[in-house]
């Protein structure tokens, strides 16, 4: 049996929405899978599906242009590092 060698570097695994529940959705990217609370993140709260779905991804940046929305990665792994402040 043989079988396809793909090295780390040529795998890029695609940033998904896997779930979205009613205080939130889990985002799977290539570290891991990381829940976006709609409590700190309340534009999401009234988004539709195909807002919420339909996202881009940059360098570890995801950005939701319907919504005018763009969360660093390391602010969903690391939220205490990222106050957020509402003004």
């Amino acid at each position: 049996m043989s079988g396809v060698d793909i090295s780390h570097n040529e795998l890029q695994v695609r940033s998904q929405i896997t779930s979205i529940e009613k205080d939130g959705f889990w985002l799977l990217t290539g570290d891991g899978e990381s829940f976006v609370p709609f409590s700190l993140y309340p534009a999401f709260k009234n988004a539709t599906l195909h807002q919420i779905y339909n996202f881009r991804e940059s360098h570890g940046d995801f950005h939701w242009d319907e919504l005018d929305i763009d969360i660093e990665l390391d602010a969903l792994k690391f939220p205490e590092r990222f106050p957020l402040k509402y003004e």
